[in-house]
C-alpha cells in the first residue's frame, strides 16, 4: 500500500481549513488542521508532514514567525495563504523560506495544482550522502564550486552549504548553461514548473539567497543582466 503525502493545513478559519482539507483528501492526500501558531509548531513536529498550508493570520503566534521557525531546521514545503495581495507581503514570505504564496480567496484546482507543483519540485535529500552517488549523477563543476543535483547538495570553498531545493535547482540550472542569459519568466517556468501567477521578483529573491551564500568567484559569477534575467557567467582564469 503507497503512503499518501501528508498536508498540515495551518488557518484559524475553521470552514477555509475544512473545505481545503475536504479538496485534499479526494485528491488522496492525508491531511491535519490546526487553528493557531503555536499548536502547528507542535503538530508539525508531531505529524511530519509532506507540505504546509500556512495561513499568515494567525492568533498568536503569525505564520510569518511560523515559517521563521520551521526553517531554522527544516526544509519542509510550505505554501503560504493570505488575503494579502501586496508584492511587499509575497516578497517577506517567500525571504522567509516559502516556495509559494497563494492569495484568499482560492480557486480549489489553483490550490491542489499548487500543492503538487510544489511536492513535485521537492527532491530534497539530506541523508544521502556524497560517496553514494552513482556515476551518472547529475552536478556542474567550477573551481570552488560543485553543484550535484543528484544528492541535492552544494559544495563552495570546501564547504557543504545548506541550500533549500528551489535555490539548488535555481543555481544548477543556470551552471549547466553558462554565459546564457535566462529571463525570469524563463527561469520560473524551468525550476518551478508550472505558470507562477505572482510576481516574478520570486526570482529576484532566490538569486538574492543564493548570493548570500556564496560570493562571485574570479573563474565564474551569477550575474544581473540588466532588463532581462540572470546567468551564470565564466570567466578566463588563472590560478
Amino acid at each position: 500500500m503507497v503512503n499518501k503525502q501528508k498536508i498540515l493545513i495551518v488557518d484559524d478559519d475553521s470552514n477555509i481549513a475544512e473545505l481545503i482539507s475536504l479538496y485534499l483528501t479526494k485528491e488522496c492526500f492525508e491531511t491535519q488542521m490546526v487553528g493557531d501558531g503555536e499548536e502547528a509548531l507542535k503538530v508539525y513536529h508531531e505529524f511530519h508532514p509532506d507540505l504546509i498550508l500556512l495561513d499568515l493570520m494567525l492568533p498568536g503566534i503569525d505564520g510569518y514567525e511560523v515559517c521563521r521557525e520551521i526553517r531554522k531546521t527544516s526544509h519542509t514545503p510550505i505554501i503560504m495563504l493570505s488575503a494579502k495581495g501586496e508584492v511587499f507581503d509575497k516578497v517577506l514570505g517567500l525571504e522567509l523560506g516559502a516556495d509559494d504564496y497563494i492569495i484568499k480567496p482560492f480557486d480549489s484546482k489553483e490550490l491542489v495544482a499548487r500543492v503538487k507543483a510544489v511536492l513535485r519540485r521537492y527532491k530534497f535529500a539530506p541523508e544521502t550522502s556524497p560517496a553514494s552517488v552513482s556515476p551518472q549523477s547529475e552536478f556542474v563543476e567550477y573551481p570552488d564550486l560543485i553543484i550535484n543535483l543528484t544528492n541535492y547538495s552544494v559544495t563552495y570553498q570546501g564547504k557543504n552549504i545548506d541550500m533549500p531545493p528551489k535555490e539548488l535547482e535555481l543555481l544548477y540550472f543556470l551552471a549547466a548553461s553558462p554565459n546564457q542569459v535566462f529571463t525570469r519568466e524563463q527561469l520560473l517556468d524551468n525550476i518551478w514548473g508550472y505558470e507562477y501567477l505572482g510576481d516574478t521578483r520570486t526570482v529576484d529573491v532566490h538569486i538574492k539567497r543564493i548570493r548570500e551564500k556564496i560570493n562571485d568567484h574570479p573563474a565564474w559569477a551569477l550575474s544581473t543582466v540588466w532588463g532581462i534575467g540572470y546567468k551564470f557567467e565564466t570567466r578566463q582564469y588563472i590560478e
